[in-house]
This record gives structure tokens, C-alpha cells and sequence, in this order.
């Protein structure tokens, strides 16, 4: 059996929380005692080695929207980044994670053609119609353990409660994309001074806290465990941190670009700052460094979302939300660090043992988990070609940045 041995790398281990420079060997992913059977030498100098990473929420576009993205394209671009778990949301199109036996597909195509560990969460309502509980028992018994509506609105509040319930008997995790439809409307960009100024319809701060502090309550009545993906606000923070201290059984994520970049960027009417939920302020972005430095916020995701160029080229209202995410996650990491936000072994934490813990699947990933080499001080250009993903939709474009993953060493 081959291995590889990597001499003087800086070994990032969140599990045995040890950050030390060493020479380790490498065999099908997993570290291992030194052996004399080896294949490939690497100087790792100056780099660093740490666990493949868990992403809580990239949309993979796989079934139904190809043009886009697929298992393989995105899964490579997972996977060469250092991700090698994924979970995605329930809003394919068409929508089939309503279907447990049709999931159990989607998780076996996603390791043949992308190499990754797929989790589908599950439809909390049939179709993501809004009007009746999905077959949750049927979504488990296919490898479910969590639903979620996505960004679907449900018909009514009674919904909400009965589908809570009723996951929190089967001990599944509800997922809340929190969004107030009767307030957020027709909205597109954060309310502040260059959505008035350029005249573009606005998501107000308060669509995303109305929706947690009433989905806390009910929360609160029946039980159930729920997580809270994007976070987008400051206040938002403050609600999640209220509820943990209740004793709530609630987590909480936030994508990294909500940790970088601001409404700032919309300005000129820039389709490819267009995201949901929005960039925000410069002052939601610092509280919500705030929320992950303290551990009110327990992951970092990517909230990737692949999209083909023409997808980008209707006027700004027009143009459909996201961000190619997978190329920047290390990049932007690595700028948090050199910021000064987080220790390099802090980071790697609430993107590894983090959102493993938050899925429920510690142990699990501990045993699939293998090892990313990376370059925090190599500097590149982002640019349309050295993207991996199918998607190049990014505000980054043409930007540099420092720190990237150069080799991905799968189980």
C-alpha cells in the first residue's frame, strides 16, 4: 500500500486540538506511523495540513438545472478545495428531496461522479409547497437527518408547527433559512442608502429577525432541534444568543462572504453582488464576526451557488441570487486569519469539528474525514479560469488573494 510523506507541515488537528509542526505520512487519506513503503515525498515547508472540510449549505444545481452546475463539476470543486462533505438544500429543480428512495441516488451519484460525501436535507413540506408535512419518516429511513423548507414560504404558521413536531419525534433537525415573505416581498438588496439611491426593491434587516424570533418560539413549544443557516444580520446574532442561553436547542451558521463583503458592492448595479439573503452593512458584518469569534455562531459555510453567465446579465432585480463559493472559501479564511480575527487552529475548527458537531455526524466525519495541504501565503488571481466550479459567478473577479489548497488527500 502506497503513502505519502510530508516533511515540516504545520498539522492543523481540530480533534486533538495540536498545532505543531511536523513530518507525517499519509495512506488512503488517514494519517498514519511512519512506514518505509513510500511513493511521493512532499516538502511542506511553510504549508499547512489540516482536516477536509464539512459545508453546510452549496446548492450543486444537480438534478434539473445542469447549465449551471453538476455532481462532478461541483464535486470536484469541492473536493479540490479541501471539501470533501456537503450539504445541500432541498430546492432542486425538479424537487425530489421530498422522495427518501430517490435521495439514496442522489448520494451515490454524488461519490461516483464528484468524489464527496453528499447529505441531502430532506423537504419539510411535500414539493416545498407550504401546505403539508413531507413524508419525513420516508426521508429518514433514505439517510435524512434534518428538513428544511429552503427559501419556499410556508401557507401558514399551523404548517410550521405541525412540521416541527413532527420532525421532533423522528429526532430530525429542522433547518431555517429565516426570511419573512410579507416583509422581505419582492425585495433583492439590503435596505440602506445605495439600494434607495439606485432605486432597487429591499430585504430589511427585519425580514430575517421577525422569522427567527418567531421560529425560536415555536422552537421553544415543541422541542424540536433546529438550526438557523445564513445569518445575515447583527441582531439576528443577538436572538440565536438569547436562545442558547434559555438552553434552546438551537445552532446557527453564517456564509463567508457575509463575513467580508458588504452592500458596498452592489453599487452600479452589479449583478454578480446579488445574493440571498443580501450583503449587508459594514456594521452586520462586524457584529457577525463578533457572533463566530465567540461562539454564538457555530460555522463558517460556503453557501455556494453555482450559476451559468446568463444567469448574471438581466437588469440587477432580474438576475438570479448567488455566489460560485468553493475557489474563495480558503482565501477568505486565511484573510480572517491574517486579520487577526482567529488563530489558524480557531479557524480550522469552525469549518472541520464545527459543523460536524452541528450536523450530528462527529464521529461519522471523523472516519471519512481526510487531509487538505495548503498554501496560506501563496498569492493568485481569481479569475474565470482558475475557478474550478462550472460557476464563475463571483464578485472577486480579477481580484488577488492569498492562500490556497494544492492537494486534497481523500479516503
Amino acid at each position: 500500500m502506497s503513502s505519502v510523506k510530508i516533511e515540516n507541515v504545520r498539522v492543523l488537528d481540530p480533534i486533538n486540538k495540536t498545532d505543531r509542526v511536523q513530518t507525517v505520512f499519509i495512506e488512503n487519506g488517514k494519517l498514519v506511523a511512519e512506514t518505509a513503503n513510500v511513493t511521493e515525498t512532499i516538502d511542506g515547508q511553510g504549508k499547512w495540513l489540516m482536516p477536509t472540510m464539512v459545508d453546510l449549505c452549496a446548492r450543486l444545481r444537480e438534478p434539473g438545472q445542469q447549465q449551471h452546475g453538476t455532481l462532478k463539476s461541483e464535486g470536484k470543486a469541492a473536493r479540490d478545495n479541501g471539501i470533501l462533505h456537503v450539504f445541500t438544500p432541498p430546492d432542486s429543480k425538479p424537487i425530489v428531496q421530498d422522495n427518501g428512495a430517490l435521495i439514496h441516488g442522489l448520494v451515490e451519484k454524488a461519490m461516483l461522479d464528484g468524489g464527496i460525501y453528499l447529505q441531502v436535507i430532506g423537504a419539510q413540506t411535500q414539493g416545498l409547497k407550504g401546505n403539508q408535512p413531507a413524508n419525513m419518516a420516508g426521508l429518514k429511513k433514505g439517510g435524512c437527518t434534518a428538513v428544511s423548507n429552503a427559501s419556499a414560504p410556508f401557507a401558514d404558521d399551523d404548517v410550521v408547527i405541525r412540521t416541527l413536531e413532527y420532525a421532533a419525534g423522528l429526532n430530525m433537525t429542522v433547518v431555517f433559512y429565516a426570511e419573512e415573505p410579507q416583509i422581505a416581498k419582492d425585495g433583492c438588496v439590503h435596505e440602506g442608502f445605495i439600494a434607495s439611491r439606485q432605486g432597487l426593491p429591499m430585504i430589511p434587516a427585519l425580514a430575517e429577525t421577525v422569522a427567527i424570533a418567531k421560529y425560536l418560539l415555536m422552537i421553544e413549544a415543541t422541542g424540536v432541534r433546529a438550526h438557523f443557516g445564513l445569518l445575515s444580520c447583527g441582531a439576528s446574532v443577538e436572538l440565536i444568543k438569547n436562545a442558547k442561553a434559555k438552553g434552546l436547542p438551537v445552532t446557527c451558521d453564517v456564509a463567508m462572504h457575509q463575513l467580508h463583503l458588504t452592500d458596498n458592492l452592489i453599487d452600479g448595479f452589479n449583478s454578480l453582488a446579488h445574493v440571498r439573503p443580501p450583503l449587508r452593512s459594514e456594521q452586520d458584518k462586524a457584529l457577525l464576526r463578533q457572533g463566530v469569534k465567540e461562539g454564538v455562531i457555530d460555522a463558517i459555510t460556503t453557501h455556494h451557488e453555482p450559476l451559468s453567465s446568463s444567469a448574471k446579465m438581466a437588469p440587477f432585480a432580474e438576475t438570479q441570487p448567488g455566489f460560485t463559493a468553493f475557489d474563495t472559501f480558503v482565501p477568505f479564511g486565511i484573510q480572517l486569519i491574517n486579520e487577526g480575527l482567529f488563530e489558524p487552529l480557531e479557524w480550522v475548527e469552525k469549518v472541520t469539528v464545527a459543523p460536524a458537531k452541528v450536523a450530528n455526524m462527529f464521529e461519522r466525519w471523523t472516519e471519512e474525514a481526510g487531509w487538505a495541504l495548503l498554501d496560506p501565503k501563496l498569492e493568485w488571481i481569481i479569475t474565470k479560469e482558475s475557478i474550478i466550479s462550472q460557476g464563475k459567478n463571483t464578485p472577486l473577479i480579477n481580484q488577488k488573494v492569498v492562500g490556497k489548497v494544492l492537494q486534497t488527500f481523500a479516503v
